[in-house]
């Protein structure tokens, strides 16, 4: 992939807004409307760029209670547990890392009662050893 200067600064502004007008787009950039168009139609062509999506309001978002949950596994779980995972809608995001824990699992309910009753579902997988849970109160950055 052939990724220019320009290429990412588009791509920034998607992530502020998906669905801005190429017009737009092409005057913040300092580029003809037709030339940011064809950016876009290469960098989808190319799979840089697989879909838009939604982002939630941040009135909506204070609103539910989230959670990074560390996870430690069992050896050679790592696979049914991640299938195990993908099935909990709160589970929104799943990475794995380096170091104590295998994953971190970045998961929100609508009420702390809902939050706690998912960590005990995560806990209760089987491959999973055990769960450290730390409570998101705000997000200071969020691109």
């Amino acid at each position: 992939m052939n990724i220019t200067g320009k290429d990412r600064e588009l791509l920034d502004l998607l992530g502020e807004n998906a669905r801005a007008p190429v017009a737009s787009l092409a005057k913040k950039l300092g580029l003809s409307r037709t030339t940011v168009q064809a950016r876009l139609d290469r960098l989808e062509r190319e799979g840089v760029i697989t879909g838009y999506g939604l982002r939630l309001s941040d009135a909506y978002s204070a609103s539910l209670a989230r959670a990074h949950v560390m996870i430690t596994l069992a050896p050679k779980v790592l696979s049914q547990v991640c299938v195990s995972l993908q099935g909990i809608h709160a589970v929104k995001t799943l990475h794995s890392v380096s170091g104590t824990f295998d994953l971190i699992a970045i998961v929100e309910a609508p009420s702390i009662s809902e939050l706690d009753q998912l960590v005990d579902e995560i806990g209760m997988i089987d491959g999973v050893e055990r769960t450290l849970s730390s409570i998101i109160l705000s997000t200071r950055i969020s691109r």
